[in-house]
């Protein structure tokens, strides 16, 4: 009797090692600090971080900022506020909300700039600290119409040459010098430009986040990655107003007053392309104690080229030329750009169930010619607040 119970306790010494590494880790490593990159709300559990931020901005000298005056300007304070909340509808699967509020007072632009609604669900949580999340958001930028004023130019060079090339149809009595005007005129209009000046920070446009994260937790260290692809949906959810400048092409005629002559509207909507967009990054954090805490994040994001499929305003005849040399102008905005954003965190807990952390970010970015988002300088720094219960 003996010889078996001491042959039980030797088997079940052997076998603890074995079951134990199909056992996840301890379920409270990835749902105690919401600052862990791979933080999950337990089940019935609701979270709530507040973002507050001040960024500042100098402009670069791409060729849209350089039509507005604007490069190389400073832009400071950017005020940020972002509030993400979720709830833990089971232990691998929770629901979130996104929403960012971005106020830039030295360029007129406010609103909301970011908006999220989704899942995640936790496929892999295994022994040896493994993780694996996928999760798909609804992309709320949808919400409100993309709002600005199409400040346009009309070419002068282009109508002083027409009425060059016309002159000796004029001298031989051929043409009017009416009509010559009206001819370069119109010909300044199809060879216009012009930049936006946004009012806010949204596209206009519905779409949908896909996107996976995985990561590695040890004693106090963890490591994780990410990918996602947003897809919006191109739509005339926009309200574009149309300012013609007062600068002559022709004497006596400026952009303004020919647009006014030829019934232009004051505003007009366009139906925007669909885009495809990627971002990624990599996360780590480190868990000094059981009250402080630190993470550090590098995040790549893609924003692509905007343009425009079509002006759905319904204009005079005689504007119908010009409206379809703006939708081909505009069919590529050459607007992109890319951020590769660095971060810093530093966290205490205070109780249980709250949190701040202090946080900053620098943004090196690479922006196409007629992009508004070069920077030569991008950096913000805030405070957030966490609860959680």
């Amino acid at each position: 009797m003996k010889k078996s119970i001491k042959l039980a306790m030797v088997t079940t010494m052997l076998a603890a090692p074995a079951m134990a590494d199909t056992v996840p880790m301890p379920y409270n490593t990835l749902n105690s600090n919401m600052e862990n990159p791979l933080y999950m709300p337990g089940k019935r559990v609701f979270y709530s971080k507040l973002s507050n931020g001040l960024m500042l901005k100098v402009a670069d000298d791409s060729q849209a900022h350089k039509d507005k005056h604007h490069d190389g300007a400073v832009e400071f304070p950017i005020i940020r506020i972002q509030e993400e909340m979720g709830y833990g509808i089971t232990d691998r699967l929770a629901a979130h909300f996104s929403v960012q509020y971005t106020h830039d007072d030295d360029i007129q632009r406010t609103g909301l700039s970011a908006g999220r609604l989704g899942l995640t669900y936790r496929l892999l949580n295994l022994y040896n600290g493994f993780v694996w999340d996928i999760y798909g958001d609804l992309h709320l930028g949808g919400l409100g119409e993309m709002r600005g004023q199409y400040n346009i130019s009309g070419d002068a060079e282009v109508a002083q040459n027409t009425m060059a090339q016309q002159m000796p149809a004029i001298m031989a009595d051929k043409l009017t010098p009416e009509k010559a005007a009206e001819n370069a005129l119109g010909a300044a209009l199809l060879n216009a430009h012009g930049v936006i000046d946004y009012d806010n920070y949204s596209n206009g446009m519905w779409g949908f986040h896909v996107g996976t994260k995985v990561g590695k937790v040890w004693d106090k260290l963890t490591t994780s990655a990410f990918v996602e692809v947003l897809r919006t949906f191109g739509d005339d959810n926009s309200r574009i107003r149309i300012a013609g400048s007062n600068t002559p092409i022709l004497p006596g005629y400026s952009t303004a007053l020919v647009l006014a002559l030829k019934g232009a509207p004051s505003e007009i909507a366009a139906e925007f392309k669909s885009t495809t967009e990627v971002n990624a990054g990599l996360n780590a954090f480190y868990q000094w104690t059981s009250k402080w805490s630190t993470g550090a994040w590098f995040r790549y994001e893609h924003h692509a080229d905007q343009g425009i499929e079509k002006i759905t305003t319904k204009v005079a005849p005689d504007l119908e030329p010009v409206k379809k040399a703006l939708e081909n102008k505009l069919s590529d905005m050459n607007d992109g750009f890319d951020d590769y954003i660095i971060g810093l965190s530093l966290a205490h807990q205070f109780t249980e169930h709250a949190q701040v952390a202090l946080y900053g970010e620098y943004t090196f970015d690479t922006a196409h010619e007629r992009s508004q988002n070069g920077t030569d300088a991008k950096v913000e720094a805030g405070v957030r607040v966490n609860f959680k219960f």
